[in-house]
């Protein structure tokens, strides 16, 4: 089968890929389409130190093909949406609500496929959604709705997730709250719409391409500046939250220096490993914070569902985030447009 393979050096798409049968409380999904998201870029440049070779994806969506012992809530032909938490459920994090931080989830890869002479390949995020199967565990896969275009639906499982969700989940953004984003690709406009949901009162959209304007303000931006310096002219004493979506250490210190009082700056993009920013420490003592946030702090089998429904509503906007829709076999191009800061997000389809 076909997959996007990166083995240290250089990516490829691959059709000698294979994956196992699944095992007890697993899930084997035929992935119709996946979203390009910078973390799968973020392995390749070495931002996001990987094992190799890897199957590449991570935010993804099909039918499901075969289930393995145990699991009862979903079955062959049901449409799902991939989440990268194969969390234990067990553990005391996830027995208080917080898969993300379930240390049985994080930095235990494993290895379901195999190439050529069965050469093990590693997976990423415990998903690898740029392949035409891949296996999952039960509590991966999350039912959805087939009304729900699954170019759409493979959004969920990762931008919306981690935008929507750091705005109702770690944020906590309340009605009439201010709100300021700094980048608007694909996680900055999940940011943007989840602001708008939350009911905050000023949504202050920051990014150096004016290009962007008419996309921030479609998912909720009620202004946009090419500069985060014009920001005080329009909150003169500071937001109440400021979202860094791009992952630049200069960029969370503007995000940390625009905040009111009581205010919080929530990190979203991702720097190299071993990047350090810096900011004036007596300036957090009117009640500031910084906070980090992994996957929006999500519970995806909640979320996930909640925000199918959203969609059906007419409330929450995916098919919008789908900029442009390639074949697998166009990786490449799409690389390219989404380095280039050309789409919003780029969906490859199988």
């Amino acid at each position: 089968m076909r997959g996007v393979v990166f083995d240290g050096k250089r990516v490829r798409v691959v059709e000698d890929l294979a994956v196992r049968e699944p095992g007890p409380g697993e899930v084997l999904v035929a992935i119709a389409a996946a979203g390009l998201c910078h973390s799968d870029l973020s392995v390749v440049d070495g931002t996001i130190p990987f094992p190799v070779p890897v199957v590449l994806g991570h935010e993804g969506a099909g039918v499901v093909e075969a289930v393995g012992a145990g699991v009862t809530h979903v079955g062959p032909g049901d449409h799902v949406a991939l989440s990268t938490l194969a969390n234990c459920g067990t553990c005391p994090e996830c027995d208080r609500g917080r898969p993300t931080m379930c240390r049985e989830a994080i930095g235990r890869p494993g290895k379901p496929f195999t190439r050529g002479a069965a050469d093990p390949v590693y997976q990423f995020a415990s998903n690898s959604a740029f392949a035409e199967r891949t296996i999952v565990k039960a509590v991966q896969a999350v039912p959805i709705p087939k009304d729900i275009p699954l170019r759409a639906a493979a959004l969920i499982g990762c931008g919306v997730l981690t935008g929507v969700g750091a705005v109702l989940n770690r944020a906590r953004v309340d009605r009439g709250d201010s709100v300021v984003v700094i980048g608007t690709g694909g996680i900055g406009l999940n940011v943007l719409q989840g602001a708008r949901l939350a009911g905050a009162l000023r949504i202050i959209a920051v990014d150096a391409d004016p290009a962007k304007e008419s996309a921030a303000r479609q998912f909720g931006a009620t202004d946009f500046l090419t500069s985060a310096e014009g920001v005080r002219d329009l909150l003169p004493t500071g937001a109440d939250h400021a979202f860094e979506c791009v992952g630049r250490v200069e960029l969370i210190r503007q995000a940390i220096d625009l905040l009111d009082r009581h205010g919080q700056a929530v990190l979203l993009g991702v720097p190299p490993a071993a990047a350090e920013a810096s900011f004036l420490v007596s300036s957090l003592y009117l009640d500031k914070s910084v906070l980090g946030c992994r996957y929006g702090s999500s519970r995806p089998q909640r979320d996930i569902a909640l925000y199918a429904e959203l969609y059906r509503q007419g409330r929450l906007l995916l098919d919008e985030l789908v900029t442009e829709v390639y074949p697998v076999e166009d990786f490449e191009k799409a690389r390219a447009d989404a380095e280039a800061g050309r789409v919003a997000r780029a969906v490859l389809t199988f």
